[in-house]
């Protein structure tokens, strides 16, 4: 999502939306068609979250976030969920990237993530950046249910701040449960008020873009994937179960990118 049109004005409802905030839900449900493919029968969003099904490749469902409005904005509270079954295929992404900004109402924006992937599905879940303009805050929290079969490719890339200015302030929590089980539980705290350390050399070390990706694959149980330090600002970790953890820093959403990539591209040769 990027800047959209504008959404509200000063003590009017504006298409059902108080000037208290925007809520908006998305929905995603993706099934096995039974011819070896897969379908939608569930698909709708309101408000900023758009969502727009694209061509799909083989077996593969592809759907896209498009951003009709702006934010999130203070007050907000965004919500995506989304579930794929055994058998089905899933490709999520975003037509831009998000950018939250200040807004008319004081206070912290919500943005939560729900991913359920059932024993047999697979999701690849990519949308683009999310960008903390300055005078922003904002709360992420992404959960993730698998099954012991489930694959998943998940990527998260936050940049604090736009070019020559200062971040907002954002708070992160990332949980991802396999077959039941917790095998990442993370947070990140950010910007102006966070917990103070947090640009020193055991957080960000100065930079404004991170990263990470999560790989979970049933095959990584068998033959599990060696920790390995990835350039400079880069490492991978194998987590407690049949998955991966990617997490990068770099100085730029660009670079941040290309650091993600390189890791994905060594993961599937």
């Amino acid at each position: 999502m990027g800047a959209g049109a504008a959404r509200r004005l000063d003590g009017v409802s504006v298409g059902g939306v108080s000037t208290g905030g925007v809520r908006a839900t998305a929905r995603i449900r993706a099934t096995a068609d039974g011819r070896g493919g897969t379908s939608l029968p569930v698909l709708e969003g309101d408000g900023p979250l758009a969502l727009r099904r694209t061509r799909g490749s083989g077996h593969e469902a592809r759907v896209m976030l498009v951003g009709a409005m702006s934010g999130p904005l203070g007050g907000d509270r965004f919500r995506i969920e989304c579930g794929v079954r055994d058998g089905a295929r899933l490709r999520v992404g975003s037509a831009a990237a998000t950018i939250a900004l200040p807004g008319q109402v004081k206070g912290e924006a919500r943005y939560d993530v729900r991913l359920d992937v059932a024993d047999g599905g697979e999701l690849h879940w990519l949308p683009e950046q999310l960008i903390c303009a300055g005078g922003s805050d904002l709360r992420v929290v992404t959960r993730v249910e698998a099954g012991a079969g489930a694959r998943l490719l998940l990527r998260e890339e936050q940049v604090l701040g736009r070019v020559g200015e200062e971040p907002g302030r954002l708070g992160s929590r990332l949980t991802v449960r396999v077959a039941g089980r917790t095998v990442l539980d993370q947070e990140l705290g950010c910007g102006p008020g966070a917990p103070g350390g947090w640009d020193g050399p055991a957080v960000l070390g100065g930079y404004r873009a991170v990263g990470q990706l999560i790989v979970v694959r049933p095959e990584f149980a068998k033959e599990p994937v060696p920790a390995r330090v990835l350039g400079e600002t880069a490492v991978l970790a194998p987590l407690a179960g049949p998955a991966v953890l990617v997490s990068a820093v770099a100085e730029d959403a660009l670079r941040l990118r290309r650091v993600l990539d390189e890791a994905l591209a060594g993961l599937d040769a």
